[in-house]
């Protein structure tokens, strides 16, 4: 065979190759994170769970060098300092195929949580949670506010130029501006949006009521039961929930104005079933010695300081936190309280991370395997959110959301997205300077 044709059956050996035997390889980068952080002194898997033949035909290139015979499958050391490391992944060591950045963190240490907290919040302005008719004196309905594009979900910030804060303070300027006869004007936020809209609204007098209306219901806070889910003493951080706290009639996320946490004893449960989710029944105790502020609600929870340490923990060891990285598929522990103040623990299998799902707040789904939590919740239920989930002796999530037909099964938030979202971990650690690295390339071969 001369030397053309032998070029050619390679080159189509090569498609051959790559449109079969690497798509799922090629997906499988695709779908990786652009920007992951690692502890230092910790390292980065990359294992992709392929045959050895597929995985080898990738190499890496870090920070400008080549570790030895390091190929996709394999767990590399990363820099033993902080800053941030390139990492670029090439096909047979020449084609260039992904660019992904390894920040290097500090080991941050928290206080794993798992206490019943009691979570209220003010909003910013009141939200529009319904819409009424109005009847006046002559029996006619009307609904100015619904004429005026008004919708559920959105916030009302400001009446005739006047911050409203309170369901109370709107009906007084409504009914006042009402009996005076002028038309109001109002400043909304749309729902799921920054944007604001001004509206003029003229109130009517209902019948049924006896003052001025412009037929909305608004609500003006929320309050609800649920868990702590990690400390950090340092700096009296702490995260909890791991979901946005929403508005229970519309869904819509609440504009924190502001919150605080408290104490709470569980003094029941509703269990969960399919399709009915299940509950913890609480009271708040400001004698549970927890006391707090919510200074952010956010798809990854919601984060404050408290006044002073809390003093009924699970343990008094503050533990590390895992990257996404570090987290694997298998066996895991979640801390928890079903009775009174007591925390206990119960044992989940962490069954699939998705590391590109922090808009959603989703990191990974859970199944609950513990046979007691089981008998007595059905699976995870309402006010377990925020429950911190632990595996090898790190702390890295914390359980959210059930899923509706199997209450055994749900999300979990990645605790780096906590972390990050509360401040305690500091997202530029440094600049990039190509001295600080020290990037080992003795690999094993």
């Amino acid at each position: 065979m001369d030397f053309r044709k032998k070029k050619v059956l390679v080159l189509l050996l090569a498609v051959i190759f790559l449109g079969l035997g690497l798509q799922l390889p090629f997906q499988t980068l695709r779908n990786m994170p652009l920007h992951q952080h690692v502890s230092v002194g910790d390292s980065i898997d990359y294992d992709i769970n392929l045959p050895e033949f597929l995985t080898n035909q990738f190499e890496f290139n870090i920070d400008g060098v080549k570790p030895s015979c390091f190929h996709l499958g394999q767990t590399t050391p990363v820099a033993a300092k902080l800053g941030d490391l390139k990492v670029e992944v090439r096909l047979f060591g020449i084609i260039p195929v992904r660019q992904m950045m390894v920040s290097v963190v500090p080991e941050i240490r928290v206080i794993p949580g798992g206490q019943a907290i009691g979570v209220m919040v003010d909003s910013e302005g009141v939200m529009v949670v319904g819409r009424s008719a109005i009847i006046d004196e002559k029996g006619e309905r009307h609904n100015p506010a619904a004429e005026a594009g008004v919708e559920l979900g959105d916030t009302l910030i400001k009446i005739n130029g006047q911050k409203v804060e309170t369901e109370s303070q709107v009906r007084a300027l409504i009914d006042k501006m009402g009996q005076l006869k002028k038309p109001l004007s109002m400043e909304f936020k749309r729902k799921n949006t920054k944007e604001h809209y001004h509206t003029k609204i003229s109130p009517i007098y209902c019948n049924e009521t006896q003052r001025y209306r412009v037929g909305l219901f608004v609500r003006d806070s929320t309050a609800g039961v649920g868990t702590m889910t990690f400390y950090h003493p340092e700096s009296r951080s702490y995260g909890a929930l791991g979901h946005i706290i929403t508005d229970i009639d519309t869904c819509q996320p609440i504009n924190l104005n502001s919150g605080k946490v408290v104490g709470a004893r569980i003094e029941g449960i509703r269990m969960g079933k399919k399709g009915q989710p299940g509950e913890k029944l609480g009271v708040f105790r400001a004698e549970e010695q927890i006391s707090g502020n919510i200074t952010k609600n956010t798809n990854c929870g919601i984060f404050g300081k408290l006044d002073k340490d809390p003093k009924n923990l699970y343990s008094k060891t503050a533990i590390p936190v895992a990257m996404a990285s570090d987290i694997k598929e298998g066996p895991a522990e979640i801390y928890t309280v079903l009775k009174d103040n007591k925390i206990e623990k119960f044992s989940i299998e962490i069954q699939e991370i998705i590391p590109n799902g922090k808009d959603e707040g989703k990191g990974m789904i859970i199944k609950i395997n513990d046979s007691k939590l089981l008998a007595k919740t059905g699976g995870i239920i309402q006010g377990m959110s925020g429950s911190p989930i632990i595996q090898d002796g790190k702390l890295v999530g914390a359980v959210t959301h059930v899923f509706v037909n199997d209450p055994s099964r749900g999300y979990g938030v990645l605790a780096e997205w906590m972390l990050y979202t509360a401040n305690v971990l500091p997202k530029h650690v440094s600049k990039r300077k190509n001295e600080q690295f020290d990037v080992r390339t003795n690999v094993a071969c």
